[in-house]
């Protein structure tokens, strides 16, 4: 039962992630890794054969090497087949060309959406005729860590109207069992209204330190704040800091679904609904006039009763309306809230359920890119991403 479960999982992620791009810029960082791959394994069963001789006190030679073609879905790749007097890797692209190179996307797939890496090798089984080794599996994920790296690393403009940041949990596998990490992720919002995972990074925590150094970067590679109406944040006090030190003047936008949920926390469950309400008709006001209006109204209602909740919004009710400058009606849904973010996280965690947790900080980085990078193609904000940026 388990397998066919699994064998499902799969069959449904390959519908959904046939459109990843695995062409253009992938290519050459997918040859590249093709070859690394190849003849490590070709050198290391040389060594081996060699070893093995040296315990049968049967003499033989390592005798150079020559160059092999091989073509491959991702192009031309020149292998250097290591050899001996009487033996060769060369069986090592013999296996490889048996499996046929649209399989190697198919585990990368597999992989992405979150299988853990023995579980593909089983989901595979039914549909290859025979099993894919956890190692097969490991080798042709890491193709993505090139993209990741390069994603990472490349340069960007001020080509957005609006930023939002903001700093989402997940866990990861430890020897000491499960513990969280925070993914700090900037998303961008350009003048016509498209999305964009700007960039992330995995950190301990939200402190300043850590969202200054992650601000300064996408400072350095070009997003200076030119052309940028309004910053859109979670509420932490770190990035709030942070920004300040690299963004400071441009104006920002506290997150409604935050603050809800602060003020919500603050509310015996009996009476969470009306106040809900109440907060909506604030957010989803027709200008910020109504209000501010809405809000006296809500003040005077519930600050007898839960005075911290209303403290909890008076303190920041200047930057939770500072949206409504933004003359464009349209655009307010965008916002007034961090969602966008959050959105794409949903999909991480469904993509990722199967693994429940991730099992390192590089399953992270790759996983987390693979969505966002995908995310990012079906909102046409997809940038080349070239492998020898630096």
């Amino acid at each position: 039962m388990q397998q066919r479960a699994v064998k499902f999982t799969v069959q449904e992620a390959m519908r959904e992630v046939k459109s990843f791009d695995v062409e253009g810029d992938y290519r050459a960082a997918a040859r590249q890794a093709i070859k690394e791959v190849l003849e490590s394994r070709m050198a290391n069963r040389v060594d081996e054969y060699l070893s093995e001789l040296d315990r049968l006190d049967i003499s033989d030679r390592r005798n150079g090497s020559y160059d092999r073609h091989l073509l491959t879905a991702c192009g031309d790749v020149s292998i250097s087949v290591k050899r001996t007097r009487q033996f060769s890797g060369l069986g090592v692209i013999k296996a490889f060309e048996r499996r046929d190179s649209s399989i190697d996307q198919l585990i990368m797939n597999c992989f992405t959406l979150g299988l853990a890496t023995r579980k593909v090798g089983v989901a595979l089984l039914p549909v290859l005729g025979e099993k894919i080794s956890r190692s097969t599996v490991s080798e042709v994920s890491k193709q993505l860590d090139a993209f990741v790296d390069a994603y990472h690393k490349r340069s960007l403009n001020n080509k957005y109207r609006f930023l939002m940041f903001d700093g989402v949990v997940l866990k990861n596998r430890t020897g000491a069992g499960s513990v969280k990490k925070v993914v700090l992720v900037a998303l961008g919002v350009t003048h016509d209204n498209k999305k964009e995972v700007i960039d992330f990074k995995l950190a301990c925590g939200e402190s300043q330190s850590s969202w200054e150094s992650f601000l300064n970067d996408l400072y350095r590679r070009g997003i200076t704040g030119e052309g940028v109406d309004l910053i859109v944040v979670d509420g932490g006090t770190g990035l709030l800091a942070a920004l300040d030190m690299v963004y400071s003047g441009i104006p920002v936008q506290r997150c409604w679904a935050h603050k809800t949920h602060n003020v919500i926390n603050c509310v015996k469950e009996k009476d969470q609904k009306a106040v809900k309400y109440d907060l909506h008709k604030i957010s989803h006001a027709s200008g910020e006039r109504e209000a501010q209006s809405m809000f006296k109204e809500f003040a005077l209602k519930w600050g007898k009763i839960y005075p911290k909740a209303v403290l909890c919004l008076r303190k920041d009710i200047d930057t939770l309306l500072s949206f409504f400058k933004i003359k464009d009606l349209n655009l307010w849904n965008t916002i007034r809230t961090t969602n966008a973010i959050e959105r794409r996280f949903v999909e991480v965690r469904r993509r990722t359920r199967p693994m429940g947790v991730f099992s390192n900080r590089t399953s992270m980085e790759r996983i987390l890119f693979a969505v966002f990078r995908y995310e990012n193609i079906k909102e046409g904000t997809a940038t080349p991403l070239l492998m020898t940026q630096n």
